[in-house]
Parts: C-alpha cells; structure tokens; sequence
C-alpha cells in the first residue's frame, strides 16, 4: 500500500487546476517526483509543492494507493479527475470538478463540495459527507450526457440541476435538493430522501425517488397507479410526457 499525504501550505485566491491529483498519476512515485507534478494558477504553470507539504508511505499500484489531503482545499479544482483506481480522502471542503469523469476507486469528501462534482462520472463511488453545490453528476456545457455509471452520496443537501442529463449510475441525496433534479435525463437513478421542487422535466429515461416533499410538480407527467418500493407506498408517474419520455418517478406516498 502507498500513502501520498498532501498537507494545504498556503490558500490562492486563484482556481489551482489540479487533475494530475489522482492515485493513477502517484502510483509509484517518490516524494521528490510528486512535488513536481504540474498544476496550473490560473494561466501560471506551477507544480504542486508550491501548495502543498507532501509525504510518501510506500509504493505500489494505482490500485493500492491512497492520497490523503489533510484540510480544506476550497480553491482546488479537479481532484480525481479521470482516476480509475485507488482512493482520495479529502478532510475538508474541495473545489468544482471533484471526480469528474472518475472511472474506478472512491473518493471520500469529509466537508462540502462546489459545484459539477462527479461530471460526466463513469464508474467508482464518490462520498460527499457535507452538501454539494450546483449540477451535481451532471454534463459540463454543452455535453449530452452526465453521468453515466457508478455512485454518488451526498450526506447533506444538493442545491439545483441534479443529474442534469444524466444518462447512467446512481445519485443518493440524503438530505434536500434543489431545483430541478433529473433534468433532461436518458438514464440513471436519483433517490433524494429529502424534498425538492420541479423533478424531471424532460426526463426520456431513468428513475427518480423522492421521500420528502415535492413542492411543485412539472405538469408533464402521467399519474398511475400507486406501487411499492421496499414495503413503502409511492405514488407513480410517467413522462416527461411532451418529450415523448418513458422515465418513471416515485414520490412517497
């Protein structure tokens, strides 16, 4: 088992890019080499001691590394992005972007994440113990599909656009979420335990639960007859009718 241990030296007031963060690109690599990975400060070129007290436990695989970053990184983009193995432990808040695109491994955040957390997302499982910001497992602009496989739970809230496009995988909200969850969906499973407003407009395909309330329903959806999930009692729709959509939504009944 590796262990790359990065300790927050100093904060910037300027977004720090910093996909080169994951277990794939530390795997097998020495303090030293680590160090100077590249990130970038806005248009400045830098590497990642500038940032960040770094420490190496061991050597191994992309599979058998862990990076811990020891604090909040509240201006740091892209952590995990892309990564296929391995885990992250984040102890604190994390910047946009984290786990986008991830393939494989986990990434655990112990505070809040910004927003586009687990963009375009394809396998592995991403933690968010805290809240979650806008477009949570979503597309970046003009992307036609979001997440497409694996897991996201967020332990707190989710503000609007969850899932927006979502084409795969499973989003979990423990607490509240935003507008419009499930936007544009052609796939995938939202369960959100608490309330929210506007779910599925323009859904074609996927699932929605919701256990708490829905404040406004978008009058695009057909109401069949109820069904139980797991001994619970559901009311069930159908729709985004006008989009010619066949996606399913459960709201508790």
């Amino acid at each position: 088992m590796q262990t790359v241990t990065l300790t927050p030296r100093k904060s910037s007031k300027i977004s720090i890019e910093a996909e080169t963060i994951t277990p794939d690109n530390f795997a097998g690599k020495t303090v030293e080499e680590i160090e100077k990975v590249t990130v970038w400060e806005g248009n400045n070129k830098t590497t990642l001691d500038e940032f960040f007290e770094i420490a190496v436990d061991g050597s191994d695989t992309p599979e058998n590394t862990k990076i811990v970053i020891e604090g909040s990184i509240p201006r740091v983009k892209r952590v995990g992005e892309g990564m296929s193995a391995g885990i992250i432990l984040i102890n604190g808040d994390v910047d946009m972007h984290v786990g986008a695109k991830m393939r494989g491994g986990r990434i655990t955040v112990k505070g809040n994440a910004d927003s586009w957390a687990g963009r375009e997302m394809k396998g592995g499982e991403l933690i968010i113990e805290g809240n979650a910001e806008y477009y949570l497992g979503a597309g970046y602009r003009g992307e036609s599909c979001g997440m497409r496989g694996g897991r996201i739970t967020v332990f707190g809230d989710a503000r609007d656009y969850v899932g927006e496009h979502m084409c795969g995988g499973e989003i979990i909200i423990k607490g509240n979420a935003g507008l419009m969850p499930g936007i544009s969906n052609n796939g995938g499973k939202i369960i959100i335990e608490g309330n929210t407003t506007m779910p599925g407009g323009e859904m074609k395909k996927g699932t929605i639960i919701i256990n708490g309330r829905v404040d406004e329903l978008v009058p695009v959806y057909q109401q069949e007859e109820d069904e139980e999930l797991d001994g619970v009692r559901y009311k069930k729709y159908t729709g985004d009718v006008v989009a010619g959509g066949k996606g399913t939504l459960y709201i508790r009944a």
